[in-house]
């Protein structure tokens, strides 16, 4: 790093060590030496406002700070009578509904328990722009013919699903990054490589 005329930041540098739980006891205490500072392994990172933990347990996996969201959620909430609905709902996708989305695809196949934190700020969120209360019926419609909540619905499971299909799309059309493109795999071609690695194993008679 030196001689490229780097310094490390050690704010901003974090080990971590990923494995299942058992694999982990073995890994404590263990740290990383770059040059004259030594990185000591974390339980969890940081990485682009997306916490992992070191287990890559999905309970502890946190895309997006729902705490955030209902601070600005009241803030919406305390101005919404001077808003027409088209202005609530650019304001509500800048400030929450977009934070929901970001990163959500690491919670794909999640349980439900998993997800019912996002889930409640999704349905606070369409009750302040649709005007309706906690317990108002018909909220889901509302979102569908009135706000136009885009076409995955209201379920933070569809959500995800919705991104899932649009990023297998781009990748399959060469639209997305070349990263991601080499790791979107057709089943044909999963069925061929597991074909070619069945004939080439050799078979060992006893």
């Amino acid at each position: 790093m030196s001689a490229n005329r780097l310094k490390l930041n050690m704010d901003k540098t974090e080990l971590l060590c990923a494995g299942t739980r058992h694999a982990l006891l073995g890994s404590r205490g263990l740290s990383l030496q770059l040059g004259a500072d030594i990185v000591a392994a974390g339980d969890d990172v940081r990485v682009l406002s997306v916490t992992i933990s070191s287990d890559l347990s999905l309970e502890s996996t946190s895309p997006t700070s729902t705490q955030h969201c209902f601070y600005r959620l009241r803030q919406l909430r305390r101005v919404r009578r001077s808003l027409d609905s088209e202005s609530a709902a650019t304001l509500m996708h800048a400030f929450v509904t977009s934070r929901i989305d970001y990163c959500n695809v690491m919670l794909a196949a999640a349980p439900k328990t998993v997800t019912d934190k996002q889930q409640r700020v999704l349905n606070a969120a369409a009750s302040v722009v649709s005007g309706t209360r906690k317990f108002d019926r018909g909220l889901l419609s509302v979102c569908h013919s009135e706000l136009h909540w885009l076409d995955q619905g209201l379920d933070v499971a569809e959500r995800i699903n919705y991104k899932l299909g649009v990023m297998t799309c781009r990748c399959q059309h060469g639209k997305a990054p070349q990263y991601l493109a080499d790791c979107c795999m057709p089943v044909s071609g999963v069925c061929c490589f597991w074909t070619n690695v069945v004939e080439l194993t050799p078979i060992v008679s006893s």
